[in-house]
Protein backbone atom coordinates (compact mmCIF):
# COMPACT_ATOMS: atom_id res chain seq x y z
CA UNK A 1 0.00 0.00 0.00
CA UNK A 2 2.73 2.43 0.80
CA UNK A 3 4.48 1.59 -2.48
CA UNK A 4 1.44 2.35 -4.41
CA UNK A 5 0.81 5.60 -2.64
CA UNK A 6 4.53 6.55 -3.40
CA UNK A 7 4.11 5.35 -7.10
CA UNK A 8 1.18 7.21 -7.08
CA UNK A 9 2.26 10.90 -5.63
CA UNK A 10 5.30 10.35 -8.08
CA UNK A 11 3.27 10.25 -11.46
CA UNK A 12 1.32 13.11 -9.92
CA UNK A 13 3.99 15.37 -9.56
CA UNK A 14 5.66 13.83 -13.07
CA UNK A 15 2.30 14.63 -14.86
CA UNK A 16 1.86 18.36 -13.33
CA UNK A 17 5.47 18.85 -14.20
CA UNK A 18 5.14 17.76 -17.75
CA UNK A 19 1.96 20.29 -18.33
CA UNK A 20 3.70 23.17 -16.44
CA UNK A 21 6.53 22.36 -19.24
CA UNK A 22 4.09 22.46 -22.23
CA UNK A 23 2.15 25.91 -20.52
CA UNK A 24 5.71 27.53 -20.36
CA UNK A 25 6.21 26.53 -23.86
CA UNK A 26 2.89 27.84 -24.86
CA UNK A 27 3.90 31.16 -23.36
CA UNK A 28 7.04 31.41 -24.18
CA UNK A 29 6.20 33.24 -27.84
CA UNK A 30 3.97 35.47 -26.04
CA UNK A 31 6.65 36.43 -23.74
CA UNK A 32 9.32 36.59 -26.47
CA UNK A 33 7.22 39.00 -28.73
CA UNK A 34 6.00 40.89 -25.53
CA UNK A 35 9.82 41.87 -25.03
CA UNK A 36 10.62 42.44 -28.26
CA UNK A 37 12.11 45.90 -29.19
CA UNK A 38 9.44 48.28 -31.96
CA UNK A 39 9.37 48.80 -34.46
CA UNK A 40 11.05 51.77 -35.28
CA UNK A 41 10.00 54.67 -38.60
CA UNK A 42 12.51 56.87 -39.74
CA UNK A 43 11.06 59.92 -41.84
CA UNK A 44 11.85 62.73 -43.64
CA UNK A 45 10.53 65.83 -43.98
CA UNK A 46 11.46 68.33 -46.90
CA UNK A 47 10.72 71.99 -46.50
CA UNK A 48 9.92 75.05 -48.39
CA UNK A 49 11.95 77.38 -46.16
CA UNK A 50 15.55 78.30 -45.32
CA UNK A 51 17.34 76.17 -42.67
CA UNK A 52 16.06 77.29 -39.29
CA UNK A 53 14.15 80.38 -40.38
CA UNK A 54 12.57 81.78 -37.78
CA UNK A 55 8.75 80.96 -37.47
CA UNK A 56 8.63 78.63 -40.47
CA UNK A 57 11.36 76.29 -40.54
CA UNK A 58 11.81 76.64 -36.83
CA UNK A 59 8.26 75.12 -36.65
CA UNK A 60 9.43 72.20 -38.92
CA UNK A 61 12.48 71.48 -36.76
CA UNK A 62 10.11 71.32 -33.64
CA UNK A 63 7.51 69.08 -34.98
CA UNK A 64 10.51 66.62 -35.31
CA UNK A 65 11.29 67.26 -31.45
CA UNK A 66 7.71 66.74 -30.41
CA UNK A 67 7.28 63.39 -32.74
CA UNK A 68 10.41 61.96 -31.43
CA UNK A 69 9.84 62.70 -27.89
CA UNK A 70 6.07 61.55 -27.90
CA UNK A 71 6.89 58.37 -29.53
CA UNK A 72 9.74 57.43 -27.36
CA UNK A 73 11.82 57.52 -30.70
CA UNK A 74 9.67 54.95 -32.64
CA UNK A 75 9.10 57.67 -34.84
CA UNK A 76 11.94 60.06 -35.95
CA UNK A 77 11.94 62.58 -38.75
CA UNK A 78 15.16 64.25 -40.55
CA UNK A 79 14.62 67.50 -41.70
CA UNK A 80 15.30 69.07 -44.81
CA UNK A 81 15.76 72.67 -45.64
CA UNK A 82 14.46 73.93 -49.06
CA UNK A 83 17.34 72.89 -51.33
CA UNK A 84 19.06 70.49 -49.42
CA UNK A 85 17.01 67.67 -50.93
CA UNK A 86 14.32 69.22 -53.33
CA UNK A 87 13.87 73.01 -54.17
CA UNK A 88 11.48 74.71 -52.19
CA UNK A 89 8.87 74.63 -54.74
CA UNK A 90 8.62 71.03 -55.27
CA UNK A 91 8.05 70.00 -52.47
CA UNK A 92 4.43 69.07 -52.89
CA UNK A 93 5.99 66.35 -55.75
CA UNK A 94 8.91 65.16 -53.56
CA UNK A 95 5.96 63.67 -50.85
CA UNK A 96 3.38 62.72 -53.47
CA UNK A 97 6.26 60.68 -55.07
CA UNK A 98 7.29 59.35 -51.86
CA UNK A 99 10.95 61.14 -51.78
CA UNK A 100 10.12 62.32 -48.45
CA UNK A 101 7.52 61.23 -46.10
CA UNK A 102 6.52 64.79 -45.27
CA UNK A 103 6.50 68.41 -46.78
CA UNK A 104 6.22 71.46 -44.83
CA UNK A 105 5.01 74.47 -47.21
CA UNK A 106 2.12 76.51 -48.12
CA UNK A 107 -0.49 75.35 -50.66
CA UNK A 108 -0.87 77.77 -53.02
CA UNK A 109 2.65 77.34 -53.86
CA UNK A 110 1.30 74.12 -56.09
CA UNK A 111 -1.11 76.32 -57.82
CA UNK A 112 0.42 74.98 -60.79
CA UNK A 113 -0.56 70.99 -59.94
CA UNK A 114 -3.15 71.46 -57.89
CA UNK A 115 -5.04 74.67 -58.94
CA UNK A 116 -7.48 74.24 -55.82
CA UNK A 117 -4.69 74.06 -53.31
CA UNK A 118 -4.86 77.91 -53.46
CA UNK A 119 -7.90 78.36 -51.09
CA UNK A 120 -6.40 76.31 -48.12
CA UNK A 121 -3.45 78.86 -47.85
CA UNK A 122 -5.66 82.25 -47.73
CA UNK A 123 -8.54 83.78 -49.81
CA UNK A 124 -7.78 87.80 -50.40
CA UNK A 125 -10.19 89.45 -47.89
CA UNK A 126 -11.37 86.45 -46.39
CA UNK A 127 -11.46 84.44 -43.69
CA UNK A 128 -9.10 85.61 -40.31
CA UNK A 129 -6.89 83.11 -38.39
CA UNK A 130 -9.77 82.22 -36.19
CA UNK A 131 -12.72 81.58 -38.74
CA UNK A 132 -9.59 79.79 -41.15
CA UNK A 133 -9.20 77.39 -38.29
CA UNK A 134 -12.78 77.08 -37.35
CA UNK A 135 -13.91 75.97 -41.33
CA UNK A 136 -11.37 73.55 -41.43
CA UNK A 137 -11.97 71.75 -38.65
CA UNK A 138 -15.77 72.19 -37.94
CA UNK A 139 -17.25 73.57 -41.32
CA UNK A 140 -16.06 70.59 -43.45
CA UNK A 141 -13.03 72.24 -44.78
CA UNK A 142 -10.25 69.47 -44.03
CA UNK A 143 -12.68 67.33 -46.00
CA UNK A 144 -12.57 69.37 -48.71
CA UNK A 145 -9.14 69.99 -48.72
CA UNK A 146 -8.17 65.59 -48.32
CA UNK A 147 -10.44 65.35 -51.41
CA UNK A 148 -7.86 67.70 -53.43
CA UNK A 149 -5.05 65.73 -52.39
CA UNK A 150 -6.27 62.25 -52.34
CA UNK A 151 -5.46 61.86 -56.32
CA UNK A 152 -1.85 62.72 -55.42
CA UNK A 153 -1.47 60.35 -52.88
CA UNK A 154 -0.96 63.25 -50.10
CA UNK A 155 -2.71 63.97 -46.98
CA UNK A 156 -2.86 67.82 -45.67
CA UNK A 157 -2.58 69.03 -41.92
CA UNK A 158 -2.79 72.40 -40.81
CA UNK A 159 0.91 72.85 -38.99
CA UNK A 160 0.86 76.57 -38.47
CA UNK A 161 -0.68 80.16 -39.34
CA UNK A 162 1.31 83.33 -39.67
CA UNK A 163 -1.82 85.35 -38.77
CA UNK A 164 -2.58 88.45 -40.80
CA UNK A 165 0.02 89.36 -43.44
CA UNK A 166 1.27 93.19 -44.34
CA UNK A 167 0.72 93.92 -47.66
CA UNK A 168 4.31 94.04 -48.62
CA UNK A 169 7.54 96.13 -49.21
CA UNK A 170 7.60 98.44 -52.21
CA UNK A 171 10.26 100.31 -53.61
CA UNK A 172 7.63 103.31 -54.53
CA UNK A 173 4.68 104.77 -53.31
CA UNK A 174 1.11 103.63 -54.43
CA UNK A 175 -0.71 106.18 -54.70
CA UNK A 176 -3.35 105.28 -56.84
CA UNK A 177 -4.29 102.46 -59.53
CA UNK A 178 -2.05 103.85 -61.90
CA UNK A 179 1.20 103.27 -59.85
CA UNK A 180 0.34 99.27 -59.88
CA UNK A 181 0.57 99.68 -63.76
CA UNK A 182 3.78 97.68 -64.62
CA UNK A 183 4.96 96.94 -61.48
CA UNK A 184 7.01 93.96 -60.88
CA UNK A 185 5.99 92.24 -57.91
CA UNK A 186 6.47 89.13 -55.73
CA UNK A 187 3.20 87.65 -55.18
CA UNK A 188 2.13 83.67 -55.35
CA UNK A 189 -1.59 82.54 -55.07
CA UNK A 190 -4.83 84.29 -55.72
CA UNK A 191 -3.29 88.38 -54.70
CA UNK A 192 -1.03 87.82 -57.59
CA UNK A 193 -3.79 87.02 -59.86
CA UNK A 194 -5.83 90.22 -58.84
CA UNK A 195 -2.65 92.62 -59.24
CA UNK A 196 -1.88 91.12 -62.46
CA UNK A 197 -5.37 91.86 -63.64
CA UNK A 198 -4.86 95.54 -62.12
CA UNK A 199 -1.96 95.97 -64.96
CA UNK A 200 1.02 94.52 -62.29
CA UNK A 201 3.67 91.69 -63.39
CA UNK A 202 3.81 89.19 -61.07
CA UNK A 203 6.33 86.49 -60.48
CA UNK A 204 6.67 83.73 -57.53
CA UNK A 205 9.61 83.40 -55.81
CA UNK A 206 10.75 81.38 -52.96
CA UNK A 207 11.51 82.92 -49.50
CA UNK A 208 15.72 82.89 -49.97
CA UNK A 209 15.40 84.62 -53.30
CA UNK A 210 13.10 87.45 -52.13
CA UNK A 211 15.85 89.54 -50.92
CA UNK A 212 18.56 89.62 -53.63
CA UNK A 213 15.73 89.94 -56.39
CA UNK A 214 14.14 92.98 -54.57
CA UNK A 215 17.77 94.57 -53.89
CA UNK A 216 19.10 93.97 -57.33
CA UNK A 217 15.86 95.50 -59.12
CA UNK A 218 14.98 92.26 -60.85
CA UNK A 219 11.60 92.93 -58.82
CA UNK A 220 9.79 96.09 -57.60
CA UNK A 221 8.15 95.10 -54.88
CA UNK A 222 7.32 91.97 -52.82
CA UNK A 223 4.66 90.60 -50.05
CA UNK A 224 6.44 88.15 -47.81
CA UNK A 225 5.17 87.45 -44.51
CA UNK A 226 5.29 89.68 -41.70
CA UNK A 227 7.45 92.11 -39.16
CA UNK A 228 9.03 88.64 -37.24
CA UNK A 229 9.81 86.94 -41.10
CA UNK A 230 10.58 90.53 -43.47
CA UNK A 231 12.82 91.86 -40.27
CA UNK A 232 15.11 88.36 -40.46
CA UNK A 233 15.18 88.50 -44.51
CA UNK A 234 16.25 92.29 -44.15
CA UNK A 235 14.02 93.72 -46.15
CA UNK A 236 13.58 96.67 -45.52
CA UNK A 237 17.26 96.90 -46.77
CA UNK A 238 16.25 96.75 -49.87
CA UNK A 239 12.88 98.37 -49.80
CA UNK A 240 11.56 102.02 -48.57
CA UNK A 241 7.66 101.85 -48.37
CA UNK A 242 6.06 98.80 -45.80
CA UNK A 243 2.30 98.56 -46.75
CA UNK A 244 -0.58 97.38 -44.93
CA UNK A 245 -3.26 96.20 -44.77
CA UNK A 246 -2.52 92.49 -46.09
CA UNK A 247 -5.33 91.99 -48.27
CA UNK A 248 -4.44 89.28 -50.26
CA UNK A 249 -3.25 86.93 -46.93
CA UNK A 250 -5.96 87.98 -44.22
CA UNK A 251 -4.53 84.80 -42.71
CA UNK A 252 -1.92 82.16 -43.74
CA UNK A 253 -2.29 78.69 -43.54
CA UNK A 254 1.03 76.36 -43.26
CA UNK A 255 0.68 72.74 -44.23
CA UNK A 256 1.97 69.28 -43.34
CA UNK A 257 2.30 67.15 -46.60
CA UNK A 258 2.23 63.18 -45.45
CA UNK A 259 2.67 60.47 -48.15
CA UNK A 260 -0.60 58.94 -47.09
CA UNK A 261 0.94 55.16 -47.67
CA UNK A 262 3.77 55.93 -45.12
CA UNK A 263 1.02 57.60 -42.99
CA UNK A 264 -1.43 54.42 -43.43
CA UNK A 265 1.94 52.19 -42.78
CA UNK A 266 1.98 53.72 -39.33
CA UNK A 267 0.62 52.16 -36.05
CA UNK A 268 -2.60 53.63 -34.85
CA UNK A 269 -0.93 55.60 -31.90
CA UNK A 270 1.72 56.43 -33.75
CA UNK A 271 -0.59 58.24 -36.26
CA UNK A 272 -2.51 59.81 -33.57
CA UNK A 273 1.26 61.58 -32.54
CA UNK A 274 1.07 62.41 -35.94
CA UNK A 275 -2.01 64.26 -35.89
CA UNK A 276 -2.03 65.78 -32.31
CA UNK A 277 1.42 66.89 -32.68
CA UNK A 278 0.83 69.05 -35.92
CA UNK A 279 -1.99 70.72 -33.88
CA UNK A 280 0.28 71.54 -31.21
CA UNK A 281 2.81 73.21 -33.49
CA UNK A 282 -0.12 74.79 -35.41
CA UNK A 283 -0.69 76.49 -32.09
CA UNK A 284 2.53 77.23 -31.41
CA UNK A 285 3.42 79.43 -34.69
CA UNK A 286 0.50 81.30 -34.05
CA UNK A 287 2.08 82.54 -30.65
CA UNK A 288 5.33 82.45 -32.10
CA UNK A 289 3.63 85.24 -34.89
CA UNK A 290 1.60 87.31 -32.01
CA UNK A 291 4.33 87.97 -29.90
CA UNK A 292 7.52 88.47 -32.37
CA UNK A 293 5.69 90.64 -34.74
CA UNK A 294 5.20 92.71 -32.19
CA UNK A 295 9.19 93.33 -31.21
CA UNK A 296 9.78 93.36 -35.08
CA UNK A 297 7.80 95.77 -36.14
CA UNK A 298 8.85 98.18 -33.71
CA UNK A 299 12.62 97.46 -34.61
CA UNK A 300 11.79 98.44 -38.02
CA UNK A 301 10.36 102.13 -37.13
CA UNK A 302 13.75 102.24 -35.31
CA UNK A 303 15.24 101.41 -38.50
CA UNK A 304 13.98 103.73 -40.68
CA UNK A 305 10.93 101.93 -42.45
CA UNK A 306 7.97 103.99 -43.97
CA UNK A 307 5.05 102.27 -42.79
CA UNK A 308 1.70 102.94 -45.26
CA UNK A 309 -1.93 101.96 -45.60
CA UNK A 310 -3.44 101.22 -49.35
CA UNK A 311 -5.35 104.14 -50.55
CA UNK A 312 -9.00 103.11 -50.70
CA UNK A 313 -9.18 103.25 -54.04
CA UNK A 314 -6.25 101.22 -54.75
CA UNK A 315 -8.50 98.58 -52.08
CA UNK A 316 -11.74 98.62 -53.22
CA UNK A 317 -10.33 97.61 -56.88
CA UNK A 318 -8.16 94.73 -55.67
CA UNK A 319 -11.79 93.91 -54.03
CA UNK A 320 -13.76 93.89 -56.76
CA UNK A 321 -11.01 91.70 -58.94
CA UNK A 322 -10.58 89.54 -55.93
CA UNK A 323 -14.87 88.55 -56.23
CA UNK A 324 -13.63 88.13 -60.08
CA UNK A 325 -10.82 85.95 -59.61
CA UNK A 326 -12.51 84.08 -56.79
CA UNK A 327 -15.41 83.33 -58.71
CA UNK A 328 -13.40 81.95 -61.85
CA UNK A 329 -11.53 80.04 -59.68
CA UNK A 330 -14.66 78.48 -58.33
CA UNK A 331 -15.85 77.74 -61.81
CA UNK A 332 -13.15 75.57 -63.12
CA UNK A 333 -14.10 72.72 -61.37
CA UNK A 334 -17.18 70.93 -59.58
CA UNK A 335 -14.92 70.33 -56.45
CA UNK A 336 -13.61 74.51 -56.47
CA UNK A 337 -17.72 75.03 -56.70
CA UNK A 338 -18.28 73.66 -53.50
CA UNK A 339 -15.09 74.97 -51.63
CA UNK A 340 -16.18 78.55 -52.69
CA UNK A 341 -19.70 78.10 -51.74
CA UNK A 342 -18.83 76.61 -48.48
CA UNK A 343 -15.82 79.49 -47.23
CA UNK A 344 -18.57 81.98 -48.03
CA UNK A 345 -21.36 80.44 -46.42
CA UNK A 346 -19.48 80.22 -43.54
CA UNK A 347 -17.82 83.55 -43.22
CA UNK A 348 -21.75 84.76 -43.52
CA UNK A 349 -22.72 82.49 -40.40
CA UNK A 350 -19.65 83.59 -38.22
CA UNK A 351 -19.34 87.28 -39.08
CA UNK A 352 -22.65 88.73 -37.34
CA UNK A 353 -20.63 87.20 -33.93
CA UNK A 354 -17.73 88.93 -34.56
CA UNK A 355 -19.10 92.14 -35.21
CA UNK A 356 -20.19 92.37 -31.98
CA UNK A 357 -17.38 91.19 -30.12
CA UNK A 358 -13.80 91.17 -31.74
CA UNK A 359 -14.55 94.40 -33.77
CA UNK A 360 -15.89 96.30 -31.47
CA UNK A 361 -12.84 95.38 -28.96
CA UNK A 362 -10.25 96.46 -31.42
CA UNK A 363 -12.21 99.19 -32.49
CA UNK A 364 -12.45 100.54 -28.81
CA UNK A 365 -8.82 99.76 -27.01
Amino acid sequence: MKRRHLFGAAALLATLALAGCKDEQSQAPNQQAAGAPAKTYHWKMVTAWPKNYPGLGTSAERLAERVNAMSGGRLTIKVYAAGELVPALEVFDAVSRGTAELGHGASYYWKGKVPTAQFFTSVPFGLSTSEMNAWLSKGGGQAFWDEAYAPFGVKPLVIGNTGMQMGGWYNKEINSLTDLKGLKIRMPGLGGEVLSRLGATTVNLPGGEVFTALQTGAIDATDWVSPYNDLAFGLHKAARYYYYPGWQEPQAVLELLINQKAFDSLPADLQVIVTEASLAASRDMHDDYVYNNALALEQLKQQGTELKRFPDEVLAAMREQSDLVLGELAAQSELNGRIWASMKAFQAQVEPMHEISEKELYNWR
